[in-house]
């Protein structure tokens, strides 16, 4: 069997890290993470591509074409975690194990960042460690996948 193939999706204003809100995501730039996540999945075993969208129906539509090409997501839907049903819809019907990711502790923010509609769908979330969850996020899914 090949390598496991694994896909990030970053949601919208995720191509902003480093320039937006640098209190809560730092000042290091989103091109620079990405290279780090594709360095951290081939220490893995993984082939990882990553794909970031402002547009929630380009998301949907990624998802639906990973369905039997990848072997599992890492997800931060950004904004989109918490009123996306449609997202939360899409999740669910390709069964591809999914860990939902943030930079920033969600439980630390805003109210309105508190809950996940995508979260009952996923195998589980990592927050908070900015950076560092998306590799905790790829660790996880080795057991998962």
């Amino acid at each position: 069997m090949g390598r496991k193939k694994v896909l990030v999706i970053l949601g919208p204003n995720l191509n902003m890290v480093g320039v937006r809100e640098k209190g809560v995501y730092g000042d290091e730039t989103a091109e620079s993470i990405n290279l780090q996540i594709v360095e951290t999945a081939k220490k893995l075993g993984y082939e990882c591509d990553i794909f970031q969208s402002n547009h929630e129906g380009e998301m949907i539509d990624k998802i639906h074409a990973a369905h039997g090409v990848y072997d599992g997501i890492v997800i931060n839907a950004g904004a989109l975690t918490h009123y996306s049903y449609a997202l939360r819809d899409a999740i669910a019907c390709v069964r591809i194990p999914f860990v939902e990711t943030h930079m920033s502790n969600i439980y630390a923010r805003e109210e309105f960042r508190h809950e996940s509609v995508i979260a009952p769908v996923c195998a589980g979330q990592i927050s908070g460690f900015g950076k560092y969850s998306y590799f905790l996020a790829l660790a996880a899914l080795k057991d998962l996948m």
